[in-house]
């Protein structure tokens, strides 16, 4: 494929990498974590006002920047590289582009903009436990079971045109501190049953967030109560197809979310090969045993093929799940690698050889795993035939 970038797209990398190598290092990470935001406020108002990172994909009539996917996923790229704790994700790349898909023309003219600028930030509330699901990432989203089915379960809507929501969300990203939640509930009973999407400003009455303990603290997640809280549907028209409206945001955010995964990786082997050059056993660097030369460079084509294929994606949003399937296993070999290659100290828990590890194993729990991404990309593909079993033809491929 063709590569390429324009002088305007590699502009907004080298800004975004010049600001980052300044304001957050890794000595900066535990600061930001440690906020009740889960971020640098002060570095994110940056982020928004200097280069206006989270309006990259939003319409200039929003005030956006009216880029495209690319720029949007060259940027999470770099925000990967510096294991970035931001809202970016969850504001620009899950929640965002609903809105502008969804909304009507006074949500888009009273929200977008508000994000555009980084005074509003948002997350996405899906019940069930599972992004990727939900995402239709990992599997078929359209029966809405994810969503309570109509019976029980998940976040039930009620009341006059559905406005009151009851119920819960967990491992919601950045759910503890956004501003506005955009949550996915099941409206109409059992008897019109149907997966509906409601904005919830950060302050409703009902509305209880508990942040939880997550394996990968750049990533902060957070439990959603919903207690009879009001909402305004997202959009005019309640029979607006929601779940399909997810799935389509869901490989665009699949595909950014590979370059993020993709930085992730190439910043993991570049600090290894660095170390491995300075540290010494037996008289000499530990980079220059063949051994370990093998095994870096079988690391580089890994994370270089990764990257192709996550730019692919930012073009052509269908090949995101598989983008981010190779990215995500990708980053999670480099990063366990990075480890081993730096001996003992890469196994201390504050060494940042760890962090790169964490955030690895963290973003595969959260739109993986690997493997069902695949096989439900390949369902869709329509590779299966009817007298062969799914398994089978994954594994004989050689998909898994």
């Amino acid at each position: 494929m063709d590569a390429a970038f324009t002088a305007e797209q590699h502009e907004i990398r080298r800004a975004l990498r010049d600001l980052l190598a300044r304001h957050a290092g890794p000595d900066a990470i535990p600061a930001a974590v440690r906020t009740a935001e889960g971020y640098d406020p002060a570095l994110w108002r940056r982020l928004a006002g200097d280069l206006g990172l989270p309006g990259l994909a939003l319409a200039e009539e929003y005030g956006g920047a009216g880029c495209t996917t690319t720029e949007l996923a060259l940027a999470c790229e770099e925000t990967g590289r510096a294991l970035l704790p931001s809202p970016l994700l969850a504001t620009a790349a899950l929640t965002a582009p609903l809105i502008a898909a969804l909304g009507t023309p006074d949500q888009r003219s009273a929200l977008l903009p508000r994000i555009a600028d980084g005074t509003l930030t948002a997350a996405l509330a899906l019940p069930g436990g599972s992004l990727a699901t939900a995402l239709g990432l990992t599997g078929d989203n359209l029966d809405g079971t994810w969503a309570g089915g109509g019976r029980a379960g998940g976040i039930q809507a009620h009341g006059e045109a559905g406005g009151r929501l009851y119920g819960e969300a967990d491992r919601v990203l950045d759910g503890h501190s956004a501003g506005l939640l955009l949550v996915a509930a099941h409206a109409g009973g059992y008897p019109r049953s149907r997966t509906q999407l409601f904005l919830v400003p950060g302050d409703a009455p009902g509305l209880v967030r508990t942040r939880l303990t997550a394996l990968d603290e750049t990533r902060p997640l957070a439990r959603v109560e919903l207690r009879d809280t009001p909402a305004e549907p997202l959009g005019a028209d309640d029979t607006a197809d929601a779940a399909a409206a997810l799935a389509d945001a869901g490989r665009t955010a699949a595909a950014i979310l590979a370059a993020e995964a993709v930085g992730t990786a190439a910043s993991a082997l570049e600090r290894t090969v660095e170390y491995v050059k300075a540290r010494e056993q037996f008289g000499r660097a530990v980079g220059s045993f063949q051994a370990v030369k093998h095994r870096l460079a079988d690391l580089y084509v890994r994370v270089e093929a990764a990257r192709s294929a996550a730019y692919h994606a930012a073009r052509d949003p269908e090949a995101g799940p598989l983008a981010l399937a190779q990215a995500l296993e990708a980053a999670r070999i480099t990063t366990g690698e990075a480890v081993q290659l730096h001996g003992g100290i890469g196994f201390t828990w504050e060494h940042e050889a760890h962090r790169y590890l964490k955030r690895a194993a963290g973003d595969e729990l959260l739109f993986g795993p690997v493997h069902r991404l695949r096989d439900h990309a390949a369902q869709r593909a329509g590779l299966f035939g009817p007298a062969t079993g799914a398994s089978g033809v994954l594994h004989g491929a050689g998909v898994r």
